[in-house]
């Protein structure tokens, strides 16, 4: 078998949602972490014995994870979660959050006279953040996914035009993107000892962990890849891992 075609066919069975899946479990309404380590418990009502494996850490007061690979961690330890409505992102906050904090919410971490990092000058989307781009400064309302460090955003990119003076916020960046659209890339897939690489055709731009379509040049098959570098991509078990590492890393941006 040609290896494109053995290496299409890893893809699709690494992709499919698995059928074997032993006990169905429900995502909870209000998924609340008490001591900064995401478990499956914490996320599904009845994941029993497989409720405590972790999944993710909280360093923050609110964490967002990635819904698939959520799915897929789950699956792994033998639970059913089909993911029906389609859910792109799941929030866990800590015990002193508050039922709907995050980013999407506006939830007000802070108010008062409290200091908060600034954007020292307007920036364009895609520029990368450099450490003369912040100042301190005050205001009356600090956002929940207000950073409180410098370092947290430093290297990230503006994820749209950011304007002079205003409060920094985890939204405001994401990771730089190390693939463009229509760049070949290499796919690799590794697992259990067997590795298989082919080229392949982004068709969209994409920071390192996270998910891009990606086009087999040969096949002209589509298939979701995770981006692991400059001009690299991966399909399977590495892939996963990159996902819960970057749902974790990147939370509220």
């Amino acid at each position: 078998m040609k290896l494109a075609a053995f290496l299409a066919a890893l893809l699709t069975a690494t992709l499919a949602t698995s059928a074997l899946a032993a006990t169905p479990v429900t995502l909870k309404a209000d998924i609340v972490d008490a001591d900064g380590v995401v478990t499956l418990g914490e996320i599904f009502d009845g994941a029993g014995a497989a409720g405590s494996i972790p999944v993710a850490s909280r360093p923050m007061a609110t964490v967002m994870l990635n819904a698939q690979a959520v799915r897929l961690a789950a699956a792994r330890a033998g639970l059913d979660w089909p993911n029906a409505q389609g859910l792109r992102q799941i929030v866990v906050r800590g015990p002193a959050a508050g039922p709907g904090a995050g980013a999407a919410s506006g939830t007000v971490a802070a108010r008062g006279n409290v200091d908060v990092l600034t954007w020292a000058r307007s920036l364009s989307a895609g520029e990368v953040v450099q450490p003369a781009d912040l100042v301190w400064g005050k205001s009356a309302i600090a956002p929940a996914d207000s950073p409180g460090e410098p370092e947290a955003v430093i290297g990230l990119a503006a994820r749209r035009p950011l304007r002079a003076g205003a409060v920094v916020t985890g939204r405001d960046v994401s990771a730089p993107h190390v693939v463009k659209a229509n760049e070949m890339v290499t796919l690799s897939y590794d697992n259990g000892g067997v590795s298989l690489a082919l080229q392949a055709k982004a068709l969209a731009g994409g920071a390192v962990g996270e998910t891009i379509n990606v086009q087999n040049v040969t096949s002209k098959k589509t298939v979701q890849a995770v981006v692991t570098g400059p001009g690299q991509a991966a399909v399977g078990p590495q892939a996963d891992e990159l996902k819960l590492a970057r749902s974790s890393r990147y939370a509220l941006r």
